[in-house]
């Protein structure tokens, strides 16, 4: 019989026991009633055939119990019986299965919350046909490189280069046409996700995040909208044109209510007219990032109207590195010969379209996998969360240690019991499979509890790693495969700690189990498993709590770093001037106008503006060429740039330490200046002055150098601080979008509502945009940090709870298992204070000796997060040594209680003690 047969029959029984059950008993029952009837044909009366009958056969259960064994279904039963008999000692010991359970529950639960992040940032991949197709295009860059400006997502390799997946539009256009003259991969589609535009739908206004797509894009990924039509490459044929959008479904739903009169409704984006022709499927999240979806989907050519940068378009700048490209495998073509030939394509490219320099060096050309987009959340999560795995899986350890703990104790407590079990005819692996039923059915709740526990706790992460003015970019989808893992961890759990406790339970010798009690039997089988188990726990919790203490440190170490200027008391927004209403130089004027209008505003102490807010986590870079210097050997170098308002030093509290800042007289029309920080002048001007020095920077525009600030922290607070020059927004702004940064002296809610009503009062459609104030842009940067800190800190709060509750488990089980003894001591003359000392000496060696073990680990597997750690080393001394402080306290409040108890015995109950 084949086995999809055999299953079949077993699924059939077990539907249709009890028919099954009356078939098996009629079907003997015939047998035996044929037999009755032919001894009745040789001369027996009727009663004495049927009596004869039965006794040739046997008892009707023992043939019902063959077929049964037969069909599969005796185990089946017996596991029944198995759970059934578990389920009613639990009942009887209510307390035991609760702190099972529970540590069970919170160790697989922290595992749950953890493989959800891992599988949304690790594993899954983009909602497209056959994603496992895609190739990025990537390229590494070195510091003799013609390309020069890049925008978007780049880092920089071990090796010193940087990786980026940002192509210029006329290198793309030039590389598909290459392709498609000569295929060695599927046709190239291109997209970009830039900065958030302001939506306006009868008359509300919104804020969303938009994804300009080639035309080829939906057809390339295979994705057909869910409602309308995708954008097409009809829609992307002329620059400027193209005025239809894609809608995402969470836009929908939130704006449109689901409506399917959405398709043909004109909205405006940034006061752009714009006609939605479809609605993307629900699980659809765009090709750049798997987590979450942009809200709106616009052809490329609508890039020179909906978001224009200075004056020549992206579409035709060749400088301007800033589009992510895409492609699928061909059939018969491999990745090294695909990558070979774009190679070529791609050095021609540069030469043909930008100016290249006899010494520079050609960009690498990188096919990397595109099944995840550009996996920014990769690169960035990958290896905080498999520190996050690590430590959940010694979270789970431990919780398991927990369990096999309290099987262990057990199981010597009922070696009487067994003993009878084995005398009346049960096997030793009957009896081992009873007990790791147990052990299976304790591990199968803690795990449903873990599974809702992790359901319940799926958005803590993305909460803690999310600030309340940025859309989240961390969503995490809680599917089957998360249910499978955790079963799976259950199972896994129950059977690898449920052995141990099992297999022991098997190897008493049933004549001495019934000669003896079970607190005789208990007494006899001491053993080191108990102990060692403890110790073990012990161990875990130091590398848990070390863990917690260093990243706990980590994050106060940040909180309290030196960033150079105030940010107490200062409120950010941005607001961004639509090109159709105010197109250059217009949006200058904009801007004067609204920061004039703010600064007359009650409560405003004064405001400024930047391009790039203060430790915000993103930075601009461009030339800096001292025009009275030679040109370095290695290249031209570059630094950072932010373009400023008049009064941004008063207003941050950097000091000038020499020179001035900007003033009045620093207008459009007279001289570009600029103030430089100390590590220009250390950089450039070593032993110099700097002031009124000229240097070229971006597009060989000439700045003199009017003042120097004092060194600040740009862009995180890790960073050394790198060499970067101000400039004034309103003689170089090339940027419609600018962040304002208000300090005022009274609070936030009160001044918002005058602040809208000033912007209002030049322009009603001008909304304020990511409201947060200074310090909250700073707690974002070290969102991870504090999410390591609060998680770190959470195991080894559980850490020590479990620890707690193992060391005062195995106590309080060796007193019980040594009443008798402490009697005998008492009755001899031993004092209180003696026998608890005793006592307490087994839980502080246990203590001494899992702290040794733990801190000998933490010397190995601390090195693995040193990257990761800011202000101290790995195995920081303080840290260590409070760990091992906690860890003794916990130890010796935990070993108290029993060893109290113990000191309390009355001498003569004990000698009685049974």
């Amino acid at each position: 019989m084949s086995l999809p047969t055999r299953l079949r029959s077993f699924v059939r029984s077990l539907v249709h026991r009890s028919t099954l059950e009356n078939e098996m008993k009629s079907e003997v029952w015939f047998h035996v009633e044929s037999r009755a009837a032919d001894l009745e044909a040789a001369g027996l009366t009727r009663s004495q055939a049927l009596r004869q009958a039965k006794v040739e056969f046997g008892p009707v259960a023992t043939h019902t119990d063959g077929m049964r064994q037969a069909l599969g279904l005796r185990w089946f039963d017996e596991l029944r019986g198995d759970l059934l008999y578990s389920a009613r000692m639990f009942r009887r010991t209510p307390g035991f299965a609760l702190v099972a359970i529970a540590s069970l529950a919170l160790g697989i639960g922290a595992n749950t919350v953890i493989f959800t992040l891992a599988k949304g940032v690790l594993l899954d991949r983009l909602a497209v046909r056959k994603p496992g197709e895609l190739r990025l295009f990537a390229i590494l860059l070195d510091k003799k490189s013609p390309v020069h400006s890049v925008w978007g997502s780049f880092f920089r390799n071990p090796d010193g280069r940087t990786y980026t997946s940002s192509f210029s539009y006329p290198a793309y256009q030039l590389l598909r046409q290459q392709n498609q003259a000569h295929p060695v991969i599927g046709d190239l589609f291109a997209f970009k996700d830039p900065r958030r535009m302001t939506i306006s739908v009868d008359g509300h206004a919104d804020v969303v995040s938009p994804e300009v797509v080639s035309g080829n894009y939906y057809e390339q990924l295979g994705v057909h909208a869910s409602l309308g039509r995708a954008i097409k490459p009809s829609d992307d044929a002329v620059p400027g044109a193209g005025a239809v959008a894609v809608i995402s479904d969470g836009l929908w739903s939130r704006m449109f209510g689901r409506s399917p009169l959405v398709i043909g409704k004109t909205i405006e984006l940034n006061l752009i007219p714009v006609t939605i022709v479809g609605v993307n499927p629900p699980d659809f999240t765009g090709a750049a990032i798997v987590q979450s979806s942009p809200d709106v989907f616009l052809p490329l050519s609508m890039q020179p109207v909906l978001f224009p940068t200075g004056k020549a378009s992206l579409l035709s700048n060749k400088d301007n590195w800033w589009l992510q490209v895409m492609a699928r495998t061909k059939p018969g073509v491999k990745d090294s010969e695909a990558r070979a030939a774009i190679s070529v394509w791609l050095e021609q490219d540069i030469r043909a379209t930008m100016k290249v320099g006899k010494d520079d060096q050609m960009p690498t050309f990188v096919l990397s996998d595109g099944s995840q987009g550009m996996a920014s959340l990769n690169r960035t999560f990958k290896q905080p969360i498999f520190v996050l795995l690590a430590m959940t899986a010694l979270v789970l350890l431990l919780a398991s240690a927990n369990l096999a703990n309290l099987l262990l104790a057990r199981s010597s407590s009922r070696q009487r019991e067994l003993a009878v079990r084995m005398a009346l005819g049960a096997t030793r692996a009957r009896v081992m499979r009873q007990v790791l039923t147990e052990s299976l059915l304790l591990s199968s709740l803690g795990g449903t509890a873990g599974l809702m526990l992790g359901y319940l706790c799926r958005s803590a992460i993305p909460h803690l790693l999310t600030s309340a003015w940025d859309p989240t970019k961390l969503n995490t989808r809680f599917d089957l495969k998360i249910f499978a893992f955790t079963a799976a961890l259950s199972i896994l759990t129950g059977v690898l700690f449920g052995i141990g406790p099992a297999w022991k339970a098997t190897r008493t010798e049933v004549n001495t189990g019934l000669k003896e009690s079970s607190a005789a039997s208990t007494r006899r089988r001491k053993g080191l498993a108990g102990p060692a188990l403890v110790v073990f726990q012990v161990a875990l919790s130091m590398l848990l709590v070390a863990g917690g203490g260093l990243f706990a440190r980590t994050l106060v170490n940040l909180s309290k770093a030196e960033i150079g200027f105030d940010p107490s008391g200062i409120l950010l927004f941005d607001v961004q001037a639509p090109e159709a209403r105010y197109p250059k130089p217009r949006d200058i004027t904009l801007h004067a106008r609204i920061e004039e209008q703010i600064a007359a505003v009650p409560g405003v102490q004064s405001v400024t503006l930047t391009q790039l807010p203060m430790l915000a986590s993103s930075m601009s870079n461009t030339d800096f060429v001292p025009t009275d210097q030679p040109k370095p050997a290695e290249g031209t170098a570059v630094a950072n740039v932010n373009e400023v308002g008049r009064t941004f030093f008063s207003t941050f509290r950097i000091p000038i330490l020499y020179g001035r800042g900007f003033g009045a007289t620093d207008t459009t029309t007279s001289p570009a200046v600029a103030v430089v920080n100390e590590a220009i002048v250390k950089r450039f001007y070593p032993n110099q002055n700097p002031i009124g020095r000229t240097f070229k920077g971006d597009n060989d525009k000439v700045y003199q150098i009017v003042g120097v600030s004092r060194d600040s922290k740009y862009t995180d607070l890790r960073e050394t601080i790198d060499p970067t020059f101000y400039i004034l927004y309103n003689q170089s702004a090339e940027d419609s979008e600018m962040t304002y940064a208000v300090k005022t002296s009274i609070p936030t809610t009160d001044l918002l509502p005058r602040l809208r009503a000033a912007v209002q009062l030049i322009d009603r459609d001008l909304p304020l945009r990511d409201i947060r104030t200074q310090q909250e842009q700073i707690d974002a940067t070290i969102s991870q940090e504090r999410l390591f800190a609060t998680l770190t800190g959470a195991f080894g709060l559980l850490a020590l709870t479990l620890a707690c509750i193992g060391i005062y488990g195995i106590m309080a089980y060796d007193v019980a298992r040594r009443t008798n003894e402490i009697g005998v001591r008492m009755a001899l003359g031993a004092r209180a204070g003696m026998v608890l000392r005793m006592i307490l000496r087994e839980s502080i060696w246990m203590a001494v000796a899992g702290i040794a073990l733990g801190v000998a680990g933490a010397f190995g597997l601390t090195r693995f997060v040193s990257t990761m750690l800011y202000g101290l080393k790995a195995m920081d001394a303080a840290t260590m040594i409070g760990a091992a402080a906690v860890l003794f306290v916990v130890a010796i409040a935990a070993g108290y209680g029993p060893a109290r108890r113990a000191s309390r015995i009355d001498p003569i109950v004990a000698l009685r003690h049974e």
